[in-house]
């Protein structure tokens, strides 16, 4: 193949004309009919390229055929152009080497290892200090809802479905009344959050409607009370009630909170460590905002990577309704993210219909949608939602055929591997091939345990 300009190679075939082929943003590869460059990334995309209105990316695809890897070469191209990656819950891990090339912050959370103090306001807490004013009790505030949503989440765990409505007045009481009582100290803890509600101060009590009468007040909150026990007691208490281990660096080039500790089978652990970490990244972010509007920090911008979508997903009943209010990404807030999972039967098999159509709703507003190999009947349910034509639907299914029986055992891949279809709103799908450089071999490498000496 010879590349040239169309000035140049209109003398050779005069007929050549342009391929139409995004070049702003990270080069992803080369698309599969022209042979033409393909870059893109949410980030450029929304900002320079104005080709999408919501700077985010929802990837699908079948396991082993290049989703996270894809993922992994956007982080990359970004971090050079100045922007944060987040991985915010990395489960094999697939971006901590990665995170640590770029001279970044790997955090390690699970039993033994580390731990998140969920009710740490964290960087939004001393982000507030040091702005001071009304800017720094919004932020405050902001920070407080962020702390009762994950303390909701963590019970919605537990009990395996969502909390009642009165419950979280009473939670919101309870850190409020902690808050004041400690002032700029130490961050509360799980253990003092449940003292409060033994001890029934006035400010929580009022918020029971107890009148005066504590046998009102114990039937109130001793179902929180068992719930907040059972965080404790439970497979979530040695993670979740100790200070926070390491904090995330607001200035560091990148973040990578890894899981990969915590066991496969150990779905409530997983679940709860991954939206702590959404929520404690994400709550990093606003902090980040607020001090370049207050003027004490450079203005930068963000990227989020929320891998493996479904297992927090699986966890308990209404966890979908937490990711949404984690996850719902304003505009304003110069935050890109990218969320990868398998297919839409992940949200099919939530458990009621509300959920399932939360989670539809993070495809449905994605400004990107990328397809590695999927099912032709997984094809046509997502044509429903983001629009593809037959011959799409036929391209990306062929992508999920496994290699021939014929190998001769060496490096036989897929043949959908690297292969990807981008979908932007009802334009044509965009199909590219990427081939990855030894770096990236090297850093990404997500069959690792399979690897001679690995």
């Amino acid at each position: 193949m010879w590349r040239a300009t169309t000035v140049q190679a209109c003398g050779l075939w005069p007929f050549a004309a342009g391929s139409g082929a995004p070049m702003t943003g990270v080069p992803l590869g080369q698309h599969l009919h022209t042979g033409a460059t393909v870059c893109g990334d949410p980030i450029s995309w929304f900002t320079r390229a104005h080709y999408i209105s919501n700077p985010s990316l929802f990837m699908l695809g079948m396991p082993g055929l290049g989703k996270s890897t894809l993922v992994n070469r956007m982080l990359i191209g970004l971090a050079a152009t100045g922007v944060v990656p987040l991985v915010l819950g990395d489960l094999k891990p697939d971006y901590a080497v990665t995170v640590r090339a770029l001279g970044g912050q790997v955090i390690s959370i699970g039993r033994g290892v580390g731990g998140i103090n969920v009710l740490d306001p964290g960087a939004m807490g001393e982000a507030a200090d040091r702005i001071g004013g009304e800017a720094g009790r919004v932020l405050r505030a902001e920070a407080h809802g962020r702390v009762l949503n994950m303390v909701a989440a963590l019970i919605t765990i537990v009990r395996n479905r969502p909390m009642d409505d009165h419950e979280q007045s009473v939670l919101s009481a309870c850190l409020h009344h902690l808050g004041d009582r400690m002032g700029n100290g130490r961050p509360p803890l799980l253990p003092d959050l449940l003292k409060v509600l033994d001890e029934g101060p006035e400010r929580v009590r009022s918020v029971t409607l107890d009148r005066g009468d504590d046998a009102r007040y114990r039937e109130a909150v001793d179902p929180l009370q068992r719930s907040l026990l059972g965080v404790l007691d439970g497979p979530l208490g040695d993670t979740f009630a100790a200070p926070t281990s390491t904090r995330i660096d607001l200035n560091a080039p990148a973040v990578c909170i890894d899981v990969s500790r915590i066991g496969e089978a150990d779905t409530q652990l997983t679940a709860a460590a991954m939206l702590a970490a959404w929520s404690d990244g994400l709550g990093t972010v606003a902090a980040a905002h607020a001090l370049a509007d207050a003027g004490l920090a450079p203005q930068r911008w963000f990227f989020t990577v929320l891998d493996e979508l479904w297992r927090p997903l699986r966890a308990a009943s209404g966890i979908v309704e937490r990711i949404d209010a984690l996850t719902r990404l304003n505009r304003s807030l110069g935050l890109g993210d990218a969320k990868i999972t398998h297919t839409l039967k992940d949200a099919e098999s939530l458990g009621n219909e509300a959920d399932r159509a939360k989670a539809r709703g993070f495809v449905e507003r994605a400004g990107m949608v990328v397809c590695a190999g999927l099912p032709r009947n997984e094809m046509q349910e997502l044509g429903k939602v983001v629009g593809m034509s037959e011959r799409e639907i036929e391209l990306v299914s062929s992508w999920s055929s496994p290699p021939g029986w014929a190998g001769t055992g060496g490096n036989e891949e897929p043949p959908g591997r690297g292969r990807f279809l981008i979908k932007v709103g009802g334009r044509p799908g965009i199909p590219i091939k990427m081939a990855i450089t030894d770096t990236e071999r090297e850093l990404h490498d997500t069959n690792l345990r399979w690897t001679t000496g690995g």
